[in-house]
């Protein structure tokens, strides 16, 4: 991914914040010289101080094939985006589009047994309410939740790369950088409003 020097990523914090909330991501790998794509929400986790990505697809997914292998697979993370005009600028310039990225590639190898359900269970708790009316796989029949665990492949992938691209107009100066906010505040769209939120807390102004 290209990501000139002035719209990498604030922190490694930030990413895996970015990570954490946005966790629902495109799972991208290449079969038979074409590519594919999952959509799936993945996990980030530490094991030994060793940082790594864990989820699970369904068995009849050929990307499943991949997994246990040589083959690079790359995560792609994304959420706020919104278009931005250059008619809020103080200066002719072109429109642009603001947007934050996170391309993670790895290699993935296949989880089975208790590790497997365990990793279900982290992904249920995490996105499952706290209240007694949320779910949990405790509540499912042994022979049911033995069922549906046949039918997927879980796996854990590496983290061997990370690409960040988070373009929030930091190449604009002051007046231009606070009346962009303020337009997108405007707009009454969500996703401009939260590219918005994400450029208030990366500059003051």
């Amino acid at each position: 991914m290209y990501v000139p020097k002035y719209f990498e990523a604030p922190s490694v914090e930030y990413v895996r914040s970015f990570i954490e909330k946005h966790s629902f991501c495109a799972l991208v790998g290449w079969i038979d010289g074409k590519p594919v794509a999952t959509h799936i929400p993945l996990l980030l986790q530490v094991e030994d101080e060793v940082e790594y990505l864990e989820g699970h697809i369904a068995r009849g997914n050929a990307q499943q094939g991949l997994f246990d292998s040589e083959q690079p697979l790359m995560a792609i993370f994304r959420d706020h985006h919104s278009y931005v005009s250059s008619s809020w600028y103080n200066h002719v310039n072109v429109p642009t589009w603001n947007y934050i990225a996170v391309h993670i590639t790895g290699k993935a190898r296949i989880i089975e047994g208790e590790e497997l359900l365990h990793s279900i269970e982290r992904l249920v708790k995490a996105y499952e309410t706290n209240d007694e009316s949320g779910f949990n796989i405790g509540q499912m029949p042994k022979e049911m939740l033995d069922r549906e665990l046949k039918g997927i492949v879980g796996f854990k992938m590496s983290i061997d790369k990370v690409e960040a691209a988070f373009k929030l107009s930091q190449n604009r100066e002051d007046e231009d950088y606070a009346t962009i906010i303020k337009k997108l505040k405007e707009s009454g769209d969500p996703m401009s409003t939260r590219i918005a939120e994400e450029m208030s807390r990366l500059r003051k102004v």
